[in-house]
């Protein structure tokens, strides 16, 4: 006999279908942190390494420590191009993922940090936009939720005019010296325009500010506006292959390399092999180790790669690029062990894991057991304070690899500081947000 199924019948199956098209169960036991990337686009050249040291720091944890304290961490990569609206939709994709959501959002860039920024306190998901995204975010008191240490670009020009400074022989020796600044004409690129036009008041220097429009292929212009101007320096704030470019143009004018400075974003094997012998001398900032010579490195090789070091190689294995991804999933995974060290062994939530990034403290030692002896610089994080003490030093290429050619240089904390105050009470009073009142959350 043939049974009729009546709407009643539909519709449970309906039901049951439904249920048993699941989502992936995440364990109980499971840390999720969803990657934003671009290994695709105008910008993979440097999207691609960052994201390979990041995972296999991961990876190699998962291997070696099973985790965090016996907690596995997982993640699922979401593909943004570097373009702002993509970055939202990976977001939104990805921030209730995981036991109890998201651990914590790194956007890669700094228009997708500026859109995140309104979403993380109703969300209460963190952002850790390490050496990028709005600078006025390093006053805790304002931006609760987003972190930007260990530096940032504020003080990292800072540090450059004082680099400056020093090979001219001394600050005073700044007046009357002509600096362009060659930037990637968006949100990013314009962060330390405020920062230098206000040193250039203070100390005499005269400055040149030159926009190159995405993804910066075209810079003929731009680089007659250069010899024109004649700089005794420049500083570069690029991304992608507007960095190669700005470097092959500079050799065709005969700029004199050691008298051209990137951002840390304008400092990675990609941007300047591709010039061959004439990027010689280019220097560029950093905040972290060159190279692949550190323990950590060792231990990645091993528990991620077997010991075969031409499959490393094929990742970017100790490049800046994939050294900067090392260090962010330091940062990440420390400050996840920091909120484990209050809360338990156990899956973090955002709000769990912002209380553990607030209070994230590196010590020398510490940077020692992770492998990272002389790799970073000790970093403490505060309620008032989210980018931490923010050095940076200058690296040169030398055709081969980067060398490191200055000290530590701390930045000008008492001009950068007192910006970042000002800029983050403007925002604040324009999205009507209530200072928090630190001492009393101590």
């Amino acid at each position: 006999m043939k049974r009729i199924k009546t709407p009643g019948a539909w519709a449970g199956m309906a039901v049951l279908a439904a249920m048993l098209m699941v989502v992936p169960v995440w364990g109980q036991d499971e840390q999720f942190i969803p990657l934003l990337v671009y290994r695709t686009g105008p910008y993979a050249p440097n999207g691609i390494p960052v994201a390979n040291g990041y995972v296999d720091y991961i990876k190699m944890l998962n291997a070696r420590d099973g985790g965090i304290n016996g907690v596995t961490i997982t993640w699922e990569e979401c593909e943004t191009k570097y373009n702002t609206k993509l970055g939202v939709e990976c977001y939104e994709k990805l921030k209730n993922r995981g036991a109890t959501g998201a651990s914590l959002i790194n956007p890669y860039s700094t228009g997708i940090t500026y859109q995140l920024i309104p979403k993380a306190s109703v969300d209460q998901l963190p952002i850790h936009s390490m050496g990028y995204g709005r600078t006025a975010a390093a006053d805790g008191r304002i931006f609760k939720w987003t972190f930007n240490f260990p530096t940032t670009y504020w003080s990292q020009a800072s540090a450059f005019v004082k680099y400056v400074g020093q090979q001219e022989g001394g600050m005073e020796a700044l007046k009357g010296k002509k600096i362009a600044l060659v930037y990637h004409n968006s949100p990013y690129g314009k962060e330390p325009i405020p920062t230098l036009t206000i040193l250039a008041e203070k100390y005499g220097y005269d400055l040149k500010l030159l926009a190159v429009d995405h993804p910066g292929q075209e810079q003929k212009s731009t680089w007659l506006q250069v010899r024109r101007y004649r700089p005794d320096w420049i500083f570069m704030w690029g991304w992608g292959v507007m960095n190669q470019v700005a470097i092959k143009e500079a050799t065709l004018i005969r700029y004199p390399m050691d008298r051209f400075i990137g951002v840390w974003w304008s400092g990675t094997e990609s941007d300047v092999v591709p010039a061959g012998d004439g990027a010689i001398g280019y220097k560029a900032g950093n905040f972290h180790g060159a190279g692949a010579g550190f323990p950590v490195h060792e231990a990645i090789l091993s528990h991620v790669y077997g010991g075969d070091q031409a499959a490393a190689a094929g990742h970017n294995f100790g490049e800046v690029l994939y050294n900067r991804g090392i260090m962010n999933a330091v940062y990440d995974t420390e400050a996840i062990r920091t909120a484990m060290g209050r809360f338990g062994n156990q899956t973090m939530t955002g709000e769990q894991v912002r209380w553990g990034l607030e209070n994230l403290e590196l010590t020398t030692a510490r940077l020692d057991e992770l492998g990272l002896a002389g790799f970073a610089k000790p970093i403490k994080i505060t309620c008032e304070d989210h980018e931490g003490n923010g050095p940076v030093y200058i690296q040169q290429w030398n055709g081969q690899t980067w060398d490191k050619v200055s000290d530590w240089i701390s930045p000008m904390r008492e001009v950068v500081r007192a910006q970042i105050e000002k800029a983050a009470a403007e925002y604040a009073k324009e999205n009507n947000i209530t200072p928090r009142d630190c001492a009393a959350e101590g």
